[in-house]
């Protein structure tokens, strides 16, 4: 490592440390994946069959929650959990910044307006206080992201929500098979959002789920993904009509899984505590490598968070190096490791701005944003590939440290 460490960086000529590029996410697909989607293939049902109720059965398992809807993306999730919780227009609904759009988007989908609460400065998550203090009269639910994995202060958050009679809807898209307080995530908020993107710890290509233990709010998390229309006859306002009538009830949306992503779902959900070991195997590979660098800067894990990380984000102490994170990151992807960085706080994106939100308004946030950066963390990475990151990370935070 030292001498790595004292190699020209490949981003000024000198020598990568890998040949081939690391992405910083990869899927994992097997033989098992292949033919689950091969039989649906085949079958009589590429969507709305079969497959879906067992994906929704499988998840309730996996999870713990009574109900699931799978729906067909992370973001129809997230804004088929807003839609049944009631979000309308003027509704305030408390987002942290340091997320992926889609945690707000949902929010505008509704006509309601997104409240951004600064992330706590340790965990890196939504702070409880932050939180507490954006409620208004008009504040109807808070978002609470498990950024890189790691659940948010749930029961804190919990607690404020039913202090305020407020709906917490969890974004759990970085967090299939995290507990927190040895209960799965999935079965404690009011209506939890899942992603099963190509990154994400499972996969279903894409695809998404709201799970609860609400049956009112599954009710309407079902209704609103598809189309607002039920065929129930048990649940009709018109009950006498014949057996191929179905009923429209509520403006609702196309957000139907198909049984082929449903397959592959339940395939890698069969998967998930292998995969679930290997990225908790990898973080704790990266952490003892990382933690005696003053230069790297290490999340606060919270003691009731069994974490199964989807990223792996570090902060970089800047104080003590002659380059920003820009630089370093350039550098890292020049020694061929797909260093990235999540995320760009929400509402400094140019739509956000011109929404009239402004620079300042959540500085631990845009502290963050500034000196993080993500490094490769996937089930399939080998433990030469992890070793090259921790090579690559030494040799450019070698080159830039500051004397002394």
């Amino acid at each position: 490592m030292e001498k790595n460490a004292a190699a020209p960086l490949a981003v000024n000529g000198g020598k990568p440390v890998r040949d081939t590029f690391l992405s910083y996410g990869r899927q994992y697909i097997d033989g098992d994946d292949i033919a689950a989607v091969t039989r649906v293939l085949k079958s009589d049902f590429l969507t709305c069959g079969p497959m879906i109720e067992k994906a929704e059965q499988k998840l309730c398992k996996v999870t713990g929650a009574a109900c699931c809807v799978a729906v067909s993306s992370g973001t129809a999730a997230l804004h088929t959990a807003c839609l049944a919780a009631g979000i309308e227009a003027g509704d305030e609904v408390i987002v942290p910044p340091m997320t992926f759009a889609a945690s707000a988007n949902c929010v505008l989908y509704c006509g309601g307006i997104p409240v951004f609460a600064d992330i706590d400065p340790h965990s890196w998550n939504l702070s409880p206080e932050a939180a507490e203090q954006k409620i208004t009269d008009r504040t109807k639910a808070i978002i609470a992201v498990d950024y890189m994995g790691q659940a948010a202060d749930l029961y804190a958050l919990g607690d404020l929500c039913r202090k305020h009679n407020l709906i917490l809807i969890e974004d759990a898209a970085h967090s299939m098979g995290t507990r927190y307080d040895n209960r799965t995530v999935g079965s404690i908020a009011d209506l939890t959002a899942f992603s099963f993107h190509p990154v994400k710890t499972v996969t279903a290509g894409e695809g998404g789920a709201v799970t609860t233990n609400d049956d009112s709010l599954c009710e309407k998390a079902r209704l609103y993904g598809k189309h607002g229309i039920t065929r129930e006859r048990e649940k009709w306002i018109r009950r006498n009509e014949n057996e191929c009538y179905y009923e429209q009830q509520a403006l609702g949306y196309n957000y139907r899984i198909t049984d082929l992503q449903a397959a592959l779902l339940c395939s890698q959900l069969d998967k998930l505590e292998r995969f679930s070991k290997r990225r908790k195997e990898l973080t704790a590979f990266y952490n003892k490598e990382f933690s005696p660098m003053p230069e790297i800067i290490l999340p606060k894990e919270i003691p009731l968070s069994d974490t199964v990380r989807h990223l792996y984000v570090v902060r970089l102490d800047t104080e003590k190096l002659t380059a920003d994170r820009d630089a370093v990151l350039k550098a890292l992807r020049a020694e061929n490791i797909g260093a990235a960085i999540h995320y760009i706080p929400v509402y400094l994106m140019p739509y956000y701005q011109r929404l009239g939100y402004r620079e300042g308004l959540c500085p631990n946030a845009e502290e963050h944003y500034r000196a993080s950066l993500t490094l490769p963390l996937f089930y399939s990475m080998t433990d030469q590939d992890a070793a090259d990151v921790v090579c690559a990370v030494k040799k450019v935070i070698g080159f830039y440290r500051k004397p002394g």
